[in-house]
């Protein structure tokens, strides 16, 4: 399997703090990723260059087989291959736009509708990813109108849009309540799952958001990885409590995880 991302000795520098220090890493095609770390651990920084919007301050990257920073290659071009659902972005999104208008504008690259001429395809594209992700009902609600939940679900539709090679997910379950956040890990699992679907990267704070089909896991605490691999052998109570700095116990039930802590005293 070919790499999809590879960080070799990559650090991000800014105002003499490393955000990420000396980082080593690699994705393969088809692999699912989860990024596992406390607040300020660098989880988002690795999020950011990974979708090519973020260069080291030293170090290499390779996104899709392009060298950010590498003589030809364009990230205007490299872009467009990858689908990124987060906060940031729906921050930027009209809220009085449709979430079909939400989903398709994202075929042209666009936040908002212009002048573009959408055709069947593109419709019954955004049409059929909406209703995988349970949002079939609501195609004429306006983007602002809705729940956390359906936000997070359209975001990861319009994500999907362009046919993406690689999938970026900054905590897509933040912000749910119990019951959003689990409809979203079981489709998020289906998406996980599915052979076609592109390789993907999630960040997340909560082991009890990995939705079965994940594959690996990335540990990060100050910049540095702590663990890196298969979820099998890294998830471990071991890795987790020295990720987030206190003792912690790891519990693998059929295909989900969760934590907990250990009693003071």
């Amino acid at each position: 399997m070919s790499d999809v991302l590879e960080l070799v000795d990559v650090s991000v520098v800014r105002d003499g703090r490393a955000l990420v220090d000396d980082v080593s890493w690699s994705v393969k095609e088809g692999e699912r990723w989860v990024i596992l770390g406390p607040n300020g651990a660098g989880k988002t920084t690795l999020l950011n260059i990974a979708s090519s919007y973020l260069f080291p301050t030293k170090g290499s990257v390779s996104v899709l087989g392009e060298k950010l920073g590498g003589v030809g290659t364009d990230v205007f071009d490299l872009r467009p291959r990858i689908g990124i659902a987060g906060v940031a972005l729906a921050d930027k999104l009209p809220r009085r736009q449709t979430v079909l208008q939400t989903v398709l504008t994202a075929a042209y690259g666009m936040t908002a509708t212009w002048n573009e001429n959408y055709d069947k395809v593109d419709e019954d594209r955004a049409r059929a990813f909406l209703d995988r992700l349970g949002m079939t009902e609501y195609l004429d609600r306006k983007f602002g109108t809705l729940s956390e939940g359906e936000r997070k679900r359209t975001l990861i539709a319009r994500a999907m849009m362009t046919d993406p090679e690689l999938l970026l997910l900054d905590e897509p379950a933040a912000g749910l309540d119990l019951g959003g956040r689990e409809d979203l890990v079981r489709r998020l699992g289906r998406l996980a799952r599915d052979p076609y679907a592109p390789s993907m990267i999630m960040v997340t704070h909560h082991v009890e958001e990995i939705a079965p089909g994940f594959t690996h896991v990335l540990m990060i605490r100050q910049g540095k990885v702590l663990a890196a691999g298969p979820m099998e052998t890294e998830l471990t109570s071991r890795n987790l409590s020295l990720c987030f700095g206190l003792p912690l116990v790891v519990e693998h039930q059929g295909d989900r995880y969760t934590a907990r802590g250990l009693p003071l005293g």
